[in-house]
Parts: C-alpha cells; structure tokens; sequence
C-alpha cells in the first residue's frame, strides 16, 4: 500500500507543508489554487488522505476511473452516513461546520437498496413532469425580473444580485409556492448558505415554511413538483416530503448558482473565451461545459462508505471510512488527456454518476444556459468591474464559489414589455397574486424576494 511520507509535499502555501498531516481542504490555500492542491494528492495514487475540515478525516478520490468504480458499485460502497465510523465513535464534533453536508437524512441521496429505489423513483418521476419549454420561459422572466433590479445601475455583483437569487425564485415556481411561503423558503434557503446569516434560524423558517407548502397542497395540490411528489405511488410522508424537498432545494440551488457564476466568470475572464459575451445558444452551452469539466460548483462531494475493507487501485479502505468522490480532479485526470476531445461531452463527473447520478441534469444545464444567454441579450455590453486577480473563491471542501463577480455595464432601464410572456403550459399552477407594488430600481430584500417578483411580473 502507498506510503504518505514517500510521497512530494504539498504545495507552498498549504498548512500541511513539511508536516506530513492530510491535505487540508478548507483554508484559503486550498480555494485559491486547487489543483495545485489536487496535482499533489495524485501522488498518493487513485485517493488521498484529506482533511475536509479540523477532525474530519476522509479519503478522496481524484483518480477518474477510480471514482466511477465507486460510484457504480453500491453494494461495496453504501450512501448511509450511519455507518460514518468516525462519527459513531464521538471523533467527529456534533457542531463541525462540515456536519450537515455528511450527516444522514431519510432522503434519496443518503440511502440505500430499496429504500433508496423508492425515494429516488419519487424524485424522478415529480421531475420529469416539468416540462423544457416552460421551464425555460420561466427562468427567462425571473432573469428579467432580477435583471430590471439592477440594470438602471449600470452595475451589480452578479452572484449575490443574480447567480444566487435566479434558482431559488425558479424553484419557488417548480414548488408551486404562494407569495408568503415563498418569501419564506428563499429567506430560510439563502440563510443556510450564507455565513452572514443566522444557519440556525434560516433552517428553522425553511422548515416551517416547508411544513405549510406541504400542508398547502395536500389541500390544494397543482400541477407542480411539490403536488407530484406527494400524489406518486411511493405515498410519501409528510416528514418524508419535507426531507425530499430539502434535497431538492439544497442541490438545485447553491451547485445551480455556482455553475451560473462561474460561466459568467469564463466569459468575463477567461481569454479563451474572449469576446465570448454575445448571446449565442452554441457558446454559451460550451462555455458550461467548459465549467462542467473543469470547475465544477460541486467540486468535491458524494459521500460513500465502504461496507468491508476493501482495495480501490492500490489504496486500502476500511469498512465506515468516508470516502469522498472528487469531480474536479477526476475530470482532470492526466490519465484523460489524450481522450477529453473525443469523450462525450456528458462524459465528464460533475453530474456524478451510478444510482446517486443527479436527476435533474438536463434541467440544471438548461437553466445555466437561459440564465447567461438572458443577461447578454439584456447587457451585450457587459464586463467585469475589477482586476480578475482581485477575484477570491469560498474556502470550503465541498464546492467552488466565487465570493463575488462584480460587473459593470450601460445603464438601461427596462420595461416589462420587454419581457416574453410565460403563461404556463406545462408546469405548476400559477399562485395567488401578491398585492401590486410600485416598481423600483433597488433590489428586493430576501424577506419579500418572491412576492416582490409576483407583483412585478403581475403589474
């Protein structure tokens, strides 16, 4: 078996240089260069000893034959965080900031076997009810929506005034959400991301704004995900619909956000796609390929557990280990070099792969693609309003987040006639209309986001 201290150490700059400790994956080292970081754990063969975080000890995959392996052999490798040893044996802090992205929930992604097929069947079947060409007329008018907050401006942080905001008012619509449930759902959702916010008090108006959505439906069910999930034979719970529909929310908007941000980003830094900033479907679609491949927004996730000791390409595993699956690196596999130009374009990981493979692929990359492709026909003119080396990303193990895109552009004050019309054909029922509200050129707080997107697009 390989040898740690055999092995080159990691780059400058990282806390575990000349210490031989794991790799540390949460510091400001790691976010700003992480395949340098990667490039060094190669040396450990197909995994590497890492750190996601103080006392978090795991296994993560960089190799991308590896990495498929894995994820294609469940009965090896189970998703059940129950059998986390380190956290039965009290090594893992109940408060580690990393906890609630491992910790089990009754949901699709943390179960197994039947249970799983279950879940999981419920998912994909409420999913596969939204219909493509609704779905992308209603992330055009939420793009305009928020875009109009902002264009008068001539300038905006298009992560925290778009990226961010885009998914979670589009799901407030896949939910079938009234105005308050809504405000509710995208205050509570927003917090649990943001370390600015109170996570404690976000996740408990999350939670109980889920409780009413459900309880909303069940007596009002529409043509939505929340009233499909709940009506599927699996006959779901009210606390099983709560755990499916946090699933959903917490994997269709902080990744959704980061792979619009980081599109943008491509466009408005990277010189390969120089003079990239014109709306064409084409580029655009390359352009999140491009991310797709080589920087993920879940660059580092898919938790699994090994069932017995087991040897994956020269590393050993021992039965409760947490493995992890790197995207990032997989798809970047020197091993890959000679064969990415023919490879499928889906043949990259960021969608994972095996039974836990995102369900909502196409529906993710759709909503990239009409996001960017809006803002450009809106602000062709648009560039970044800062030197691209005064860019940071978020420390953190698990994705790769910008912390801010700041852009600049013509002022132009739009008008809603502007806008497509979106009457839905095929896609939830449309909710009660908030009271009208006069309109401005300031941004909507997080309290009233969607409410404040129902009067507008109402009035």
């Amino acid at each position: 078996m390989n040898n740690q201290s055999a092995f080159p150490e990691p780059p400058p700059g990282c806390p575990a240089h000349n210490s031989g400790r794991r790799v540390p994956m949460y510091g400001p080292e790691f976010a700003a260069d992480p395949q340098a970081f990667y490039d060094h754990m190669r040396h450990y063969g197909p995994a590497a000893p890492v750190e996601l975080a103080p006392g978090v000890d795991a296994t993560l995959v960089t190799d991308y034959a590896a990495a498929l392996q894995l994820l294609q052999n469940p009965d090896t490798f189970r998703k059940d965080s129950r059998r986390w040893r380190d956290l039965n044996e009290g090594k893992v802090a109940p408060n580690n900031p990393v906890l609630p992205m491992l910790a089990y929930r009754p949901n699709a992604l943390f179960t197994d076997g039947a249970e799983h097929l279950r879940l999981r069947q419920a998912v994909t079947d409420s999913l596969a009810g939204v219909d493509a060409h609704w779905l992308s007329r209603q992330v055009e008018r939420v793009s305009s929506y928020l875009i109009s907050q902002f264009s008068a401006l001539g300038e905006a942080d298009l992560l925290s005034d778009y990226a961010k905001m885009l998914p979670l008012l589009v799901f407030n619509e896949l939910f079938g959400c009234s105005p308050s449930i809504g405000d509710r759902l995208v205050f509570g959702t927003s917090g649990i991301f943001d370390a600015s916010m109170d996570a404690e008090k976000a996740n408990e108006e999350l939670t109980q704004a889920l409780i009413e959505l459900v309880a909303l439906k069940r007596r009002q069910p529409g043509d939505d995900v929340t009233s499909r999930l709940m009506a599927h034979p699996a006959k779901l719970s009210d606390e099983e619909m709560i755990h499916q529909l946090v699933m959903l929310i917490s994997a269709g908007t902080e990744p959704q956000r980061n792979l619009i941000a980081n599109g943008l980003y491509l466009l408005l830094c990277d010189e390969k796609h120089a003079g990239g900033t014109q709306a064409g479907g084409l580029l655009v679609e390359d352009v999140i390929d491009d991310v797709l491949w080589n920087t993920p927004p879940m660059a580092n996730y898919a938790p699994h557990y090994p069932v017995c000791d087991v040897d994956l390409g020269g590393s050993l595993l021992n039965a409760g280990d947490l493995v992890l699956i790197s995207f990032a690196a997989a798809n970047t596999d020197p091993a890959l070099s000679s064969s990415r130009q023919v490879l499928s374009k889906r043949a990259h990981l960021a969608w994972s792969a095996g039974p836990h493979a995102c369900p909502a692929k196409d529906s993710g990359q759709l909503i990239a693609v009409a996001a960017i492709e809006n803002l450009l026909n809106h602000l062709p003119d648009i560039e970044l309003a800062v030197p691209v080396e005064s860019l940071t990303w978020r420390p953190g193990p698990f994705h790769r987040a910008l912390n801010s895109l700041p852009a600049r552009f013509a002022p132009v004050r739009m008008q809603q006639s502007s806008v497509m019309s979106a009457t839905p054909s095929a896609g939830p029922a449309t909710t009660p209309a908030a009271a009208p509200q006069p309109r401005s050129q300031g941004k909507a707080s997080k309290s009233s986001a969607w409410s404040s997107f129902l009067a507008w697009w109402r009035s």
